[in-house]
Parts: structure tokens; C-alpha cells; sequence
């Protein structure tokens, strides 16, 4: 029961907080929403911050199974994949109003320069995901559909880099134009 409650309170939370941000969510409000009583929030979690932390791997491990079903689908071709991935986000993106954006971009854009741990734990949860597109450029380039002389780590980087910047611009914008023109520039010309 428990585990149960944490959880609910943590998938809760996850929902408030990409929608409205960590420092506008309030634990009350956290509470309402996940049905459990007021009070309860620091039997589960020491601080706001361990939530903060907690929410951190609940969005890793949540974008993490998503990427891997799509990216690690080796029927397809590595490039085929990734393109398919970053289309199928820009979909989700579209259809919730190009309003909330990647939750771990969100929070290391609020939470970095306050928490050294969130931003720690942040740190490591874009590594995770630049591990996946690494993984993929890595497959591609051993099967020569990477251009010659491109890194697959360093372009990993640049990739995440830039679709994070995408996304930022998409929120600002309330449009899909930017991660349209990421993907253009991404696969007819870094790995057309």
C-alpha cells in the first residue's frame, strides 16, 4: 500500500509538474490530485526536493521505455528509426497544443541553478537519452548509412542539444514550425 501511495503521489506530481512547473506546483495541490490525504506527502518523501528527484527518474525511466520501443526496433533502419522517433514526439507535441515540452528539459530549465542534486539527477537523465541516440548512430555508422568522418557521440550530443532548443522555441512559439525545421536540418543535412 505503501509503494502504491508514493507512486500515485509521484504520477500525480509528474502530470502537475510538466504542465505548471516544479516551483508553481504546490504539495497540496500534488495531494488533491492523487487522492491521498493532506499531510501525507512527508511520510513518502523527506523534502521537496526527494520528490523533485523521485519525479526526475519517474520521467527517465517513463521516456526512456517510450524511446526504447521506438529506437530499438531493429527492423527498421537506424536513421529510419530515429526520424520515426522525432516524428512521433512532434505528434504528441502537436496534439497537446505544442504547450509542455520535454519534462526533463522543463525542469533543468527551473531547477538546475537550485538544487545541485536535481540538477545532478537531470544531468544523468539527459545522458540517458543521449545514450539511445548514440546507440542508434553507433548501429548506423556499422552499417555505413552515417556520413563519413561523423562521430556518433558527438553527434548524439549535438542532436539532443538541438532538440531540447527545439522544443524551448515550440513552447515560445506554440508551434510545431521549429521541431519541423530540426528535423529537416537533421536527416537532409547532418545525416542525409
Amino acid at each position: 500500500m505503501k509503494r502504491d501511495t508514493r507512486q500515485a503521489i509521484i504520477e500525480a506530481g509528474a502530470e502537475l509538474v510538466h504542465r505548471q512547473g516544479f516551483s508553481r506546483t504546490g504539495l497540496q495541490e500534488i495531494l488533491a490530485a492523487a487522492g491521498v490525504p493532506k499531510g501525507s506527502f512527508y511520510f513518502y518523501f523527506a523534502s521537496k526536493e526527494e520528490f523533485g528527484l523521485a519525479l526526475i527518474e519517474h520521467y527517465r525511466r517513463t521516456i526512456g521505455q517510450n524511446a526504447a520501443a521506438l529506437l530499438g526496433d531493429r527492423s527498421i533502419p537506424p536513421i529510419a528509426r530515429l526520424a520515426r522517433f522525432f516524428a512521433r514526439v512532434r505528434e504528441s507535441m502537436a496534439a497537446g497544443g505544442c504547450e509542455r515540452g520535454c519534462p526533463i528539459g522543463n525542469l533543468a530549465q527551473e531547477m538546475s541553478d537550485l538544487s545541485p542534486a536535481m540538477r545532478e539527477g537531470l544531468k544523468e537523465a539527459l545522458a540517458g537519452l543521449d545514450a539511445g541516440l548514440r546507440g542508434v548512430l553507433g548501429e548506423a555508422a556499422e552499417r555505413g548509412e552515417l556520413p563519413a568522418g561523423l562521430d556518433p557521440a558527438r553527434t548524439a550530443a549535438f542532436i539532443l542539444d538541438a532538440w531540447e532548443g527545439a522544443l524551448l522555441r515550440m513552447k515560445a512559439e506554440k508551434s510545431v514550425e521549429p521541431l519541423l525545421r530540426f528535423e529537416e536540418f537533421i536527416f537532409t543535412r547532418v545525416l542525409g
